[in-house]
């Protein structure tokens, strides 16, 4: 096959993808939107037609936007993505929660389904936000995604357990695969996992990886260990176009090879969940794709 933009290697998956499969975490940059004040990724364009091309080699027919750091509380270049495409997309929006509700109706009416706090690179929103952002969006059935160093989501346990919304954790709720049943923040994660409190996101395995990797074998048990735990509430996502690549901090990503990697990883759970379950189930419940959106 021909190279897709911002995605190493040009063959297809190994593992047989299912019909209506979804990619969980998709970001889109177009430099007509600028970037935030004190931005720390600044990735080059990546078009939501780049990213049609990387779904056709995969296979998958649905996907998640998410409104990079890059932008702030700006979601016109993630929606502006949506428009592009069409039904089978759905979106995360980063809010300031001063938004009016004829807003946020709107954000819905264009497929937001859940808002971001990004507290690792983010350029806006705090801590402090979390019980505010959570009430704002309760009433319209969204969820609320979470990006956050160990040490500050173990402390805010408290918290989390309170909140009148799903969370969403992505990039494996960045615990390090060294931290997994050892770290006060790992375990949190699988009590709101098994409680139905929470999802998880199998995505951005590179970025927690020592070897900067998804083919990280250290990324096994971490990936295997949240697919035992809940596999009703794991998810997957490519994280394409891969901003921390682009910015040097790791290789580009086979996409391919992050799709048999999660295949790899099931395997590990002698039939505890599928790639039916992660891929198309578990999105169509959490983002309310129906049967026209295949």
């Amino acid at each position: 096959m021909d190279s897709v933009p911002f995605s190493a290697g040009r063959q297809r998956p190994q593992a047989v993808v299912p019909a209506g499969a979804c990619d969980c975490h998709v970001h889109v940059y177009d430099a007509r939107y600028p970037a935030a004040p004190g931005a720390r990724l600044l990735p080059p364009d990546a078009f939501a037609a780049d990213y049609r091309q990387l779904q056709r080699r995969l296979g998958l027919s649905r996907v998640v936007l998410v409104t990079p750091s890059t932008y702030g509380t700006d979601n016109r270049c993630m929606l502006a993505g949506l428009s592009a495409l069409g039904p089978g997309a759905r979106g995360v929006a980063v809010i300031g929660g001063q938004e009016s509700d004829a807003e946020l109706l709107d954000l819905h009416a264009q497929g937001v389904r859940g808002v971001r706090l990004n507290l690792s690179l983010g350029v806006s929103g705090t801590a402090e936000q979390l019980e505010p952002l959570a009430r704002r969006i309760a009433p319209l059935g969204w969820h609320l995604q979470l990006l956050m160093a160990p040490e500050l989501l173990a402390s805010l346990g408290p918290v989390l357990r309170r909140l009148p919304v799903p969370l969403v954790f992505d990039h494996l709720g960045r615990i390090a695969p060294q931290q997994a049943g050892r770290h006060p923040a790992h375990a949190l994660l699988l009590e709101l996992l098994q409680a139905g409190r929470a999802w998880i996101k199998l995505s951005g395995g590179y970025i927690v990886s020592p070897q900067r990797s998804v083919e990280d074998p250290a990324l096994d048990e971490l990936a295997a260990g949240y697919l035992r735990a809940a596999p009703q509430r794991v998810l997957w996502g490519s994280d394409w176009p891969h901003a921390t690549a682009s910015a040097g901090m790791q290789p580009m990503p086979d996409d391919a090879r992050q799709l048999d990697r999660l295949a790899a990883w099931l395997n590990r759970t002698e039939g505890a969940a599928t790639l039916q379950q992660v891929l198309v189930d578990n999105p169509a419940r959490l983002y309310g794709f129906g049967a026209a959106c295949t």
